[in-house]
């Protein structure tokens, strides 16, 4: 629900007043305008006064709440970050065999870009904020929640080495970083995978033979037994996944 005149007449004390639950819907339609603003414009190019104005509120009111532009960046790309890995981090794995277990958490994480396209844009921004922020403005939670995943990852990798499908002494950290890498390189570096591989890999069917060689390629660095052929994906056979929300939808 829009703030009314006297929540955005006098932000300090309005703010102050306004109740918990009122304060986490300001802040929560902040941020979602703030990601696609940053998402579609970059942190140079996004501004304020049009985060505010699609908001609802006053731009007093989005310093009130951050003291600057780089600090409201920092808390999308903070609550970005949360939103992503507790989503995986959710994922039921234990259950599954372990070459089943590393295929859905893989697939999962490459389809929350395909979903989202504004990830991929902000993962691409966050590289150079953080390049020219060696003291972030903000904690990043992604340092709070890492670990956790490494040790989703371990599991898998220990649980495929004791029944023999995987090879044994992987280091799991070394090798979810490579994967988070490699896996989601098709979006968060399209320009230069897509001219490499030759195909758009933000497209529906170059998404999606992305998906299908990546993981397969994870895989073909793990199994201790058969591989993948790692043959070139058929792009039109692959191009029935669904693809992300447009700018009027909430990622």
């Amino acid at each position: 629900m829009p703030l009314t005149l006297t929540d955005t007449a006098a932000p300090s004390t309005s703010a102050a007043l306004a109740s918990p639950s009122r304060k986490r819907a300001t802040l929560s339609r902040l941020l979602k305008e703030a990601r696609l603003a940053f998402s579609e414009k970059g942190l140079a190019g996004a501004r304020v006064d049009d985060i505010a104005r699609a908001a609802g509120v006053t731009k007093q009111l989005v310093y009130h709440y951050f003291s600057s532009k780089e600090q409201l960046f920092a808390s999308v790309l903070d609550e970005s970050a949360q939103d992503v890995l507790a989503d995986l981090l959710a994922l039921e794995l234990d259950h599954l065999p372990p070459v089943e277990a590393l295929r859905v958490f893989l697939q999962h994480a490459i389809d929350q870009y395909r979903l989202d396209p504004t990830l991929g844009s902000l993962a691409q921004e966050s590289l150079r904020f953080h390049e020219h922020h060696t003291h972030p403005v903000e904690r990043n939670r992604f340092v709070d929640l890492a670990p956790a995943l490494v040790a989703q990852m371990e599991r898998i990798l220990q649980r495929g080495a004791a029944s023999g499908e995987f090879r044994d002494g992987v280091d799991a950290r070394m090798f979810y970083a490579a994967c988070a890498l490699l896996t989601t390189g098709g979006f968060t570096n399209h320009y230069t995978v897509s001219a490499v591989a030759g195909f758009d890999t933000t497209s529906a069917a170059g998404a999606a033979a992305w998906r299908e060689f990546s993981v397969d390629f994870v895989l073909s660095t793990l199994l201790a037994g058969d591989r993948p052929s790692l043959k070139r994906p058929v792009l039109t056979a692959l191009a029935d996944a669904p693809r992300g929300k447009n700018r009027h939808h909430e990622a």
